[in-house]
């Protein structure tokens, strides 16, 4: 995520152009909601050098984004045991293996480009998932792995994803555990649009980080707040079990927590007796607030993952008894 700051900074943290701006990197534990870990670079520098994959990721999975992604990074899950599922870089050239789903109008040669594979006709975009297992990167740094290739809803064009994961998880699977990764941009979200951090002022480098340290710090407690809540929540009974209560949404309860912000302080300083009331107070109206009311029509895919199963609502204009309508009019 891309910072802007004052110009006066330009020398410490150069941007991509004539601009000053820092870049933070974020590691987000979709399991808990929230960032665990972050640091600043110039935003000059690139996202490549700054994911680094070892021993301490053994037995995590990691959904990433292009900018971090590097054939580098491939070997490097594979040595340590970390689970992959990215979006494949228009510049890698995968060679082709073998193809387990998608349609095949003939016999081809293991190790032949995907890209003449599809310019000759051999494996059709016919709308059907492709699983395959290519190889990638030069002589001596090569990487195996699943090549997926799953067509949009909307127009139909492919998005291929590369993955080290089993097969018992499917082409769709996998694709809806890439679109987790946008939770990382909702997150990206909270702290521009409720803690600011798109509006960085600060003439010094010091006080530029510590406003940028407040900001993910106010980010994490809604976040870690939501997810206590989960937690409380529990787990669905049972597999497909309906969901009956919105979920609390990070993004709303954070600009919530903002509007009481006054009130949490001063509540702070009063004696335990007088706090627990207005404490609990405080505690409904986020919880009120907080409820994302587009669940039904916009469904967590992540909620859908944890075994949630979200019936559509019907729009509000259906839901109005037609007598109603009538008399509106």
């Amino acid at each position: 995520m891309t910072v802007r700051l004052d110009d006066a900074l330009f020398e410490e943290y150069p941007g991509a152009g004539d601009y000053a701006a820092l870049k933070v990197h974020k590691r987000f534990s979709v399991g808990l909601g929230s960032t665990v870990d972050f640091h600043l670079s110039a935003a000059r520098e690139h996202d490549a050098r700054h994911l680094t994959v070892d021993e301490t990721w053994r037995g995590l999975g990691l959904l990433v984004d292009l900018g971090y992604a590097s054939i580098q990074l491939l070997l490097d899950c594979q040595q340590h045991g970390v689970a992959f599922v990215l979006r494949l870089k228009d510049s890698w050239k995968p060679k082709v293996d073998s193809i387990s789903r998608g349609e095949v109008t003939r016999t081809f040669f293991p190790g032949t480009d995907l890209d003449a594979l599809l310019d000759g006709g051999v494996l059709l975009l016919d709308g059907r998932v492709i699983d395959a297992q290519v190889t990638i990167g030069p002589a001596g740094r090569q990487v195996t792995c699943r090549l997926i290739g799953v067509p949009a809803p909307d127009d139909g064009t492919y998005r291929f994803y590369l993955t080290n994961l089993a097969k018992s998880a499917g082409p769709h699977a996998v694709a809806d555990i890439y679109r987790v990764r946008w939770e990382i941009e909702s997150d990206n979200k909270v702290d521009k649009s409720c803690n600011r951090l798109d509006e960085i002022g600060a003439r010094t480098a010091h006080a530029a980080r510590a406003l940028v340290h407040a900001s993910l710090v106010s980010s994490m407690l809604a976040c870690l707040i939501a997810h206590r809540h989960r937690l409380r929540e529990k787990r669905p009974p049972r597999q497909g079990a309906e969901r009956t209560t919105a979920p609390i949404h990070p993004h709303l309860l954070a600009l919530n927590m903002g509007f009481t912000a006054l009130r949490i302080a001063t509540t702070m300083a009063l004696p335990k007796s007088e706090a627990r009331p207005i404490w609990n107070s405080i505690a409904e109206f986020l919880l009120h607030l907080g409820r994302d009311p587009n669940w039904r029509r916009s469904p967590s895919v992540l909620d859908q993952l944890r075994g949630w199963r979200i019936t559509p609502g019907r729009p509000r204009r259906k839901r109005i008894a037609p007598s109603t309508r009538k008399s509106a009019k």
